[in-house]
């Protein structure tokens, strides 16, 4: 018996020792994205899910690997800080000016924006305190919103959903004519890109017609167990079809972020951060 609690007590303190250690880095994966539609190739950083998280002083690790990446350009698919009455909102809203005074960065909100801004009663003026600073910078925030980049024959969209997509153990589905509804419809001979943080409408983002949809909010199920993937999602379900990496439907791609940050539940284990770059190729 006394050795079994031994054991229980060395596994317990190794998964502790591996969660703080994910916690406190974050790896680069690439992705190639590659489509006829494409008039040139780029090459995008994705971050998403910082949830207030410093790599660094001012972040300054997490900079400049972004900067040695040398991007064209940077998307954020959302939750980049907590909604949390605090003011920790106001080091990533640097850290988002900072990037969008070197690059052309493109914002689509997450859960927890989204909540900061339908909420002021709750959270004052967090939201338009947050975003008037990230946009004198010269974001682009995009609000159930697009924006045309010529060179590349892109669109990029960002969808801000209903509270209601995201609540637990709620199966609420999504159908095409609600995107439509919010973005429009599509140019099918534009390259269309969505910023969605929600990944679990994958199916519904591809039938609507978007190219590549880049997402986040699963965080990798918190912790990663081999063959069987992330373990839970923010619904509460276990083993995510949608955790992490890239996936594809009928030529329509999806690339998940893990995230960086954590909130809540501070758990990271075998599921360190994530900086994303995508290769967008021409065929």
């Amino acid at each position: 018996m006394i050795i079994f609690l031994e054991m229980i007590a060395v596994l317990a303190l190794f998964f502790i020792i591996v969660m703080i250690i994910d916690c406190n880095r974050f790896i680069i994966r690439e992705y190639t994205c590659a489509s006829d539609k494409l008039h040139k190739d780029g090459r995008f950083i994705l971050l998403s899910d910082l949830h207030n998280k410093s790599f660094g002083k001012n972040n300054d690790k997490l900079y400049n690997a972004i900067v040695k990446q040398k991007p064209d350009g940077i998307l954020i698919a959302g939750d980049m800080y907590t909604s949390e009455v605090n003011e920790r909102y106001l080091e990533t809203a640097e850290f988002v000016s900072r990037l969008s005074k070197k690059y052309a960065v493109y914002y689509g909100n997450g859960n927890h924006e989204h909540k900061t801004r339908i909420e002021p009663e709750i959270f004052g003026d967090m939201y338009e305190d947050y975003m008037g600073r990230v946009k004198s910078a010269g974001t682009t925030v995009l609000i159930n919103e697009d924006v045309m980049l010529p060179p590349y024959n892109m669109n990029i969209y960002g969808l801000e959903m209903e509270r209601s997509f995201y609540k637990k153990f709620s199966n609420r589905q999504m159908e095409t004519t609600y995107l439509e509804k919010l973005l429009g419809k599509p140019d099918p001979d534009s390259f269309n890109l969505l910023i969605a943080h929600n990944p679990e409408y994958f199916e519904t983002y591809a039938k609507w017609g978007a190219d590549l949809t880049v997402s986040g909010h699963v965080h990798g199920g918190l912790m990663r167990l081999p063959v069987l993937g992330g373990v839970i999602s923010p619904k509460l379900r276990i083993f995510p079809r949608y955790d992490g990496g890239r996936f594809e439907k009928e030529g329509k791609i999806m690339i998940l972020s893990r995230g960086l940050g954590t909130h809540t539940l501070p758990i990271r284990i075998f599921n360190p951060g994530e900086l994303i770059v995508i290769h967008l190729v021409r065929e």
